[in-house]
């Protein structure tokens, strides 16, 4: 009998993600776009030397598979970090073992995962040694590397990036899988199963085991055991990433498009994925006012009542509200010229100088300011005709012509762009009548 309390002869079983991990790159599944005949990192597993690489994509893609068959096919070492666990310590145990078998006249590969966890100094702590040859890297993140990683280690190495697992390729992995837990799925059972891992092949995997362990005498799943193993949220969401951000933008690009069917898709692959509502609600904020802007000032009252009625009653009655919001905001007319406007008046002062106010706008509250002229010749407008002081400029004498809002025809906004062409009409014919040719 042992004496070790620990030991025991039952062999550790490993998950069936990590146990069907491709060996040879003919059992990779995806990514035909940079696995082509000709492509960079087909002509790597087919012998070119490797060279430094940033892989990106989503979870459960094949960036650490990858990574490995690429190592394999070049024969060369490879020194796995995780940026999660490993700090400035691992670093330099890496390099001191890329410095040594360089010395023997062999490449190191070194291969970072979550590469965008790494911090600045941490990033630089092996960026020389990628740059002098004593380390290959392949770095994989989830994250954007343009905002994540510094662009001196972006500069030497070449970014790749992984698109999510079609239903068709997960299909496939399943098929491998089901036959490894020696189970068959019905066709339309896989095909669910795919669509519900979402492009990720770790989880349609996972969801694999789990029904295996729910199939019946017979060996099959039965069809509430199914909707077992499919409860729950599936869909890829990142709060501040990526994902996060295009579907963010997608929204509100819903929105400027009149798209109220798209709009309500996109809040509900929000809402769904865990986003809080209150920053939709802020954005949509934004939308009324640069997208629909006086089109249909209704749109700003509207999406801030939504707003208000979120943060009163919560969910879901407040996601309703937003979701009215949105629908709104997507049916009606639309303007930017109000959002165009804005930033032109933002750039003319940023551009310019300190101009001063013209005498005639300045306030004269005190004798002395106005013995110095402040708000002489000014024109009451509501004593004027129509209530509009014809010929009269509110600008700096260098800003006079300048002309920062341009109503669109659209709703309500083309009735204010009639309106402000009149004025301006009056304004032309008063300074005719005082500057006369």
């Amino acid at each position: 009998m042992s004496g070790d309390l620990f030991a025991s002869d039952v062999p550790v079983s490993q998950p069936l993600a990590a146990s069907l991990r491709p060996i040879q790159a003919g059992d990779f599944v995806g990514q035909h776009h940079l696995l082509e005949t000709g492509k960079p990192l087909r002509r790597c597993l087919d012998g070119e030397p490797l060279h430094s690489m940033i892989l990106w994509g989503p979870p459960g893609v094949g960036k650490t598979t990858l990574a490995r068959l690429l190592c394999e096919a070049a024969d060369l070492r490879m020194l796995t970090l995780s940026a999660v666990m490993d700090g400035v310590k691992a670093i330099r145990d890496a390099v001191a073992v890329g410095e040594a078998e360089r010395a023997a006249g062999r490449q190191c590969v070194l291969f970072v995962d979550e590469v965008h966890r790494f911090n600045k100094a941490q990033q630089d702590a092996f960026l020389p040694f990628v740059e002098n040859g004593t380390l290959t890297l392949i770095g994989a993140t989830t994250e954007n590397p343009a905002f994540e990683l510094n662009s001196a280690l972006l500069s030497r190495a070449r970014v790749y990036r992984l698109q999510p697992l079609t239903d068709e390729d997960l299909a496939a992995i399943l098929r491998r899988g089901e036959g490894s837990l020696e189970m068959q799925l019905l066709e339309d059972q896989r095909n669910r199963l795919a669509a519900a891992a979402d492009g990720d092949a770790r989880r349609a995997l996972n969801l694999l085991e789990l029904a295996h362990s729910l199939v019946d005498a017979s060996g099959a799943l039965p069809a509430d055991a199914l909707e077992e193993v499919l409860r729950g949220p599936t869909r890829r969401f990142d709060k501040g990433g990526d994902v996060f951000y295009d579907q963010i933008s997608a929204l509100h690009k819903a929105v400027r498009g009149s798209s109220p069917d798209g709009a309500l898709y996109w809040y509900a692959r929000m809402l769904d994925g865990g986003c809080d509502p209150l920053y939709i609600a802020r954005r949509v904020i934004r939308m009324a006012s640069e997208d629909i802007g006086n089109a249909d000032p209704r749109a700003l009252s509207l999406s801030l009542d939504a707003w208000q009625t979120l943060e009163r009653l919560g969910s879901p009655e407040g996601e309703l509200a937003l979701a009215q919001a949105l629908v709104y905001l997507a049916s009606v007319p639309k303007s930017n010229a109000v959002y165009k406007a804005f930033k032109a008046a933002m750039r003319a002062v940023e551009e310019g100088g300190s101009d001063e106010v013209p005498l005639h706008l300045r306030n004269a509250p005190t004798k002395l300011a106005k013995a110095e002229g402040h708000g002489a010749d000014y024109r009451y407008a509501h004593d004027e005709p129509g209530g509009f002081a014809a010929g009269e400029c509110y600008l700096p004498e260098a800003l006079k012509d300048q002309k920062f809002y341009e109503p669109s025809p659209q709703g309500l906004e083309g009735k204010i762009r009639a309106r402000l062409e009149e004025l301006r009409r009056l304004d032309r014919e008063s300074s005719r009548q005082r500057y006369p040719r």
